[in-house]
C-alpha cells in the first residue's frame, strides 16, 4: 500500500488526527509512519520531518504523509559506532542501510539511527551506496559537517574499497579513467594477493580519487569484472554487494591532524557468492 496525503489544516487540530480523517488510515498507523519519519510540515518556511502526533497544528498549516507500508515494514539491521571525535563520529554501515533517508521515510538510514543512537541532531557529511557496506562519518554539527564534506568534494580525502570482483585477473594499481556521466571519474585498481572468497573472483583494492555514483561498480564492469553481487552492473547474487568502504584518511579540518581510519577484520565481510 502506497499513498500520498497533502492537507492544508482549517481548524485547529492534532497532526496525528488531521492526518487520519484525510488519509483514511487508524490512528496507529499514523503514528508509525510519523515516528519513522514519513510525515512533514512547512514549518518556517522550511519542510522539515513531523514526528509528534500530538503536535497543535494551527489553521493553514499544511502537512503531508508519504505512506509506503512496504518501507515502514522494513527492519534495518543496525550500524555501529566505531569512534566518536567530538564533533564528528566514524560509523560501520552495514548492507542496505541507506546514508540518509527519503520522503517516505528515515527509519533504515545511518543518519537517522546514529541521531537515535547518540541522543542529538547528526549531518551528512558523506554518502555511501545502500547496496554497499563500510565506513562513513557523520557530523555533529553543520559547520563541521560542511568542513569534512570539503575534504570529499575537494579530493583531499584518500578512499580505499575492497571488492570481490568476478573473474580472475591481475591489475597493479591499474588506472580507470572512463566518465561517469559525462564527468572526470578516476579510479586505481589493484588485486590482492591469497586466496580469492571464491572460485572464479578476485579480491581488489580500489583506491578512488574521485566519487562519482556508482563509480567503482562501473569501472570494474567496464573491465569485464563486475563485483559479486551487483544486480546493476553485474548479476544478482545471493550474497549481498561485495563491496566495502574499508579506509579514509584526511587532514582533519576541525583539529589539523592527519586521521586514518580502517574498518576492523572483524566487519570484513566479502562472501563468497552461492551463484558462483
Amino acid at each position: 500500500m502506497r499513498t500520498t496525503t497533502d492537507i492544508t489544516v482549517e481548524q485547529p487540530q492534532t497532526a496525528v488526527d488531521a492526518l487520519s480523517i484525510a488519509s483514511g488510515l487508524p490512528k496507529q498507523r499514523i503514528k508509525d509512519a510519523m515516528t519513522k519519519g514519513a510525515c512533514w510540515w512547512t514549518r518556517k518556511g522550511k519542510q522539515v520531518r513531523l514526528r509528534r502526533a500530538k503536535q497543535a497544528l494551527s489553521p493553514g498549516t499544511r502537512v503531508q504523509l508519504f505512506y509506503d507500508s512496504a518501507v515502514l515494514s522494513r527492519k534495518p539491521e543496525p550500524p555501529e559506532c566505531l569512534e566518536d571525535r567530538g564533533r564528528y563520529s566514524v560509523w560501520f554501515k552495514p548492507h542496505g542501510l541507506l546514508s540518509q533517508g527519503s520522503q517516505w521515510g528515515d527509519h533504515c538510514s545511518l543518519l537517522r539511527l546514529a541521531e537515535i543512537q547518540l541522543g542529538k541532531p547528526c549531518y551528512l557529511v558523506h554518502r555511501l551506496d545502500a547496496d554497499a557496506a563500510g565506513l562513513m562519518l557523520i557530523a555533529h554539527d553543520s559547520k563541521a559537517a560542511g568542513a569534512l564534506s570539503q575534504c570529499f568534494s575537494g579530493r583531499t580525502m584518500t578512499k580505499v574499497y575492497l571488492a570481490t570482483a568476478t573473474g580472475e585477473f591481475q591489475a597493479d594499481n591499474q588506472q580507470v579513467d572512463s566518465p561517469v556521466d559525462g564527468k572526470p571519474a578516476l579510479s586505481r585498481v589493484t588485486s590482492l594477493e591469497g586466496p580469492a572468497p571464491s572460485p572464479g573472483t578476485t579480491l581488489v583494492r580500489v583506491a578512488i580519487e574521485t566519487g562519482r555514483k556508482h563509480q567503482i561498480r562501473r569501472h570494474l564492469a567496464s573491465l569485464g569484472h563486475p563485483i559479486v553481487g551487483d544486480r546493476l552492473y553485474g548479476t544478482a547474487a545471493a550474497v549481498p554487494l561485495q563491496l566495502l568502504a574499508w579506509q579514509l584518511a584526511f587532514t582533519c579540518p576541525l583539529s589539523q591532524q592527519q586521521v586514518h581510519f580502517e574498518l576492523p577484520e572483524r566487519l570484513i565481510t566479502l562472501l563468497p557468492s552461492d551463484s558462483e
